[in-house]
């Protein structure tokens, strides 16, 4: 009786393993998600190892001396130079409708006109808000990153700045957008 108990144990043990085995592999043929929101929206100007088009420059200070002077006690928050690779992207939009891509280019270019935040959509699916580096001139209206981002909306580009970031939140302050 013990051993018939024993081999009957080591048949189900047998399978599950083979189940186990088996759903594995079909983890494995499954094709890869994108962490794109709705992936099917396409971009057709640039791509992720040809960018149309250079968006700032990579920074040798993190922050500009009138970012520097702006912050509490002339310090403001960490950051550190970056360069991205990214699509354009109407941020709120995106955020809540999943669009981006062609299709959605002249809608998202109406809307960062409009003040609607600008985003940079990585290839991982990683999304950055984008602004102007520069405190004072951006305080007082003389830099201004909705011409860039409109003329490139929907496309990939390559996007040089500071990265910050506050909890989940991350940035990519741009230097040089002057009006």
């Amino acid at each position: 009786m013990k051993r018939k108990t024993l081999m009957f144990a080591a048949v189900i043990l047998s399978a599950f393993t083979w189940t186990q085995a088996q759903d594995k592999k079909e983890e494995k043929k499954a094709p890869a998600k994108s962490a794109i929101l709705h992936p099917e929206m396409t971009v057709e100007s640039g791509t992720w190892a040809k960018p149309m088009a250079s968006i700032g420059t990579k920074p040798a200070q993190p922050w500009t001396a009138t970012t520097v002077a702006a912050g509490v006690n002339n310090m403001p928050q960490p950051g550190r130079p970056i360069t991205v690779v990214g699509e354009i992207v109407d941020f709120s939009c995106y955020v809540q409708l999943g669009k981006h891509g062609e299709k959605h280019r002249s809608c998202g270019q109406k809307c960062v006109q409009n003040g609607q935040p600008i985003g940079l959509l990585t290839q991982s699916g990683g999304l950055y808000m984008l602004m102007p580096e520069e405190h004072d001139p951006r305080r007082d209206g003389g830099v201004d990153a909705k011409a860039s981002a409109s003329d490139h909306m929907g496309h990939i580009v390559e996007v040089s700045g500071t990265e910050a970031s506050v909890g989940a939140y991350r940035a990519i302050y741009v230097q040089g957008l002057t009006k």
